[in-house]
C-alpha cells in the first residue's frame, strides 16, 4: 500500500517526516551513557546520599519531594560520576509495560542527588536535543519503541538494555526547530503548573472553609443561634440499597450508584454517574429520592468506612447493595453531605466499624452518631458557599484537562513534523 507524501516531506523507516529532518540513532547525540544508577540500600530512615526513586520521574517530568527522594545507607564520594547534573536525561530501564522507558530531564541542583539502578542516565551534546529526546521518548512513537524493545518474560518486569537504548532510531529536526518546539511545549507545561498550583490552593481554601463553617468556628453573616445536638437517626429514616451485581452495572440507561463508587468517584454529593442499569435490574435495586444521603456500608479500613455522599438531583436513580441510605427530613442534604465527611464524624464512624479484612457499618451504628446542626437556613447558606467553591474547582479542573488534551495534540503535531514552527529550509545549527 503506497503512502502519500506531501511536498516538503519524505518517507522514512519511521514514517513521513519533513525533508529537513534527519533519522539518527541515539548514540550519535550523546556524550555519555546510557549509564545505570546505583543499587545500594536506601530508605527514608537512612541518612547517606539522597537518591531518586522511580516515582521521581514516573510522571514524565522530574518531581522532587519527600515521597520521591530516598536516602542511601552510605555516602557516595562527592567525585563520583553518579551525581546528577542539570540537563541529564533519565530513562526508566525497568518498570511495568505502561511505564518502562518513561523519560525525564533532571533540572534539580548539581551534585546533590544520585539515581537508582532501575534508571539509565545520558548526557547530550546539545541541551535542546536533550529536551527533544525527552519529549519524543514520552510521545506515542517513543512509547511504542520502548514497549517493543523491553525484554521481559512472564513474571518479570520488562527491561530495556543500554545497548538497545543507544541504538534507538528517532527523527531529529534542525536545532532551531528543536528549540522552538521545546519553548512551545514548555510554555504549555508552565500553564499546567500554574493551574495545578491554583487548584491546590483552592482545595486548601475549601478544606479550611469546611473546617471553620461545618464546626461553627466561623459563622456566616446574619447567623447567631445555638447549634442543636442530635443523632443521625433523628434526622431521617435509614434503609438499605440492594441488587446490582458488577456485571449488571452497564446493562441499561438508568443511573445507579454502587458502593465502591462512593470511594472512587464521588465526593460530598453526586455530580455524575458511572453505572447504568436496565429496567429489569432496577426492579431489585433501591430507588433513590432527591435529598437521600448514601453511606458506603463496607470498606477496607475503619478510617474510611461510611464515606457519605448526598443525592441532590431530581431524577430517577438507584442504589446498589452495601449502601446505607438516610432519607432526610428537616435538614439540608447538601450540608449533610459535606458535614458527614468531617473529621469528628469520621472518627465516630471509625469507632463503630466492625470487621478486619472487610469493615462494615450498619444503619443502627450510623443512626447513633452524634451530630451538631445549625438551623436549616444556616445549613443551606453553608452548603451554598461550599458548593460554589466546588464549582470553581470543577471549572479549573476542566480547564486543566482541556490544557492537557491540547498539549497532547501539540506533541502529536510538533514531534512528527505535521505542524512546523520554523520556516522550511532553515537548517542552520544542525548537530
Amino acid at each position: 500500500m503506497s503512502v502519500e507524501v506531501k511536498p516538503g516531506y519524505k518517507l522514512t523507516e519511521l514514517g513521513v517526516i519533513p525533508e529537513e529532518w534527519e533519522i539518527v540513532q541515539l548514540f550519535e547525540l550523546v556524550t555519555a551513557g546510557p549509564k545505570n544508577g546505583y543499587s545500594g540500600r536506601c530508605g527514608k530512615e537512612y541518612r547517606g546520599t539522597p537518591t531518586l526513586s522511580l516515582a521521581a520521574t514516573t510522571p514524565g517530568c522530574l518531581v522532587l519531594n519527600d515521597e520521591t527522594v530516598k536516602w542511601l545507607y552510605e555516602a557516595i564520594d562527592s567525585r563520583s560520576d553518579l551525581y546528577l547534573q542539570p540537563g541529564d536525561v533519565l530513562v526508566q530501564r525497568s518498570n511495568t509495560t505502561d511505564l518502562v522507558g518513561t523519560t525525564a530531564v533532571f533540572d534539580g541542583p548539581a551534585g546533590v542527588y544520585v539515581y537508582p539502578d532501575l534508571m539509565m542516565r545520558m548526557r547530550f551534546r546539545e541541551e535542546a536535543t536533550a529536551h527533544w529526546f525527552w519529549r519524543y521518548a514520552n510521545s506515542a512513537g517513543g512509547r511504542r519503541h520502548f514497549v517493543g524493545i523491553a525484554a521481559g518474560s512472564s513474571g518479570s518486569m520488562p527491561k530495556i538494555s543500554g545497548e538497545k537504548l543507544r541504538r534507538m532510531t528517532l527523527p531529529l529536526p534542525p536545532l532551531p526547530e528543536q528549540r522552538a518546539i521545546a519553548t512551545a511545549l514548555s510554555d504549555v507545561d508552565a500553564l499546567l503548573g500554574c493551574l495545578d498550583r491554583l487548584i491546590a490552593k483552592k482545595r486548601d481554601l475549601k478544606q479550611a472553609a469546611m473546617q471553620q463553617l461545618l464546626t461553627g468556628q466561623t459563622r456566616l453573616p446574619g447567623f447567631h443561634g445555638e447549634w442543636e445536638v442530635k443523632r443521625l437517626g433523628d434526622v431521617g429514616t435509614f434503609l438499605k440499597g440492594s441488587g446490582v451485581k458488577k456485571d449488571e452495572a452497564k446493562s441499561g440507561d438508568l443511573p445507579c450508584i454502587r458502593y465502591g463508587e462512593i470511594y472512587t468517584h464521588h465526593n460530598d454529593y453526586i455530580r455524575s454517574f458511572n453505572s447504568w442499569i436496565s429496567s429489569k435490574v432496577s426492579a431489585t435495586a433501591t430507588r433513590l429520592r432527591q435529598g437521600d444521603l448514601l453511606f458506603a456500608g463496607s470498606g477496607e479500613t475503619k478510617e474510611e468506612i461510611g464515606k457519605c455522599v448526598a443525592f441532590v438531583d431530581d431524577r430517577e436513580a438507584f442504589a446498589g447493595g452495601d449502601i446505607v441510605i438516610l432519607r432526610i427530613a428537616g435538614a439540608s442534604p447538601m450540608f449533610m453531605g459535606y458535614y458527614c465527611n468531617t473529621a469528628p464524624i469520621n472518627a465516630q464512624k471509625a469507632s463503630k466499624g466492625q470487621g478486619d479484612a472487610v469493615v462494615h457499618i450498619s444503619a443502627a451504628a450510623l443512626s447513633s452518631i452524634e451530630v451538631t446542626l445549625p438551623s436549616h437556613d444556616e445549613q443551606t447558606a453553608i452548603a451554598t458557599v461550599l458548593s460554589d467553591m466546588d464549582a470553581e474547582l470543577t471549572a479549573l479542573e476542566a480547564r486543566r484537562d482541556k490544557t492537557c488534551a491540547l498539549k497532547q495534540a501539540m506533541m502529536q503535531e510538533l514531534l512528527t513534523g505535521r505542524t512546523r514552527l520554523v520556516a522550511q529550509g532553515n537548517n542552520e545549527g544542525k548537530p
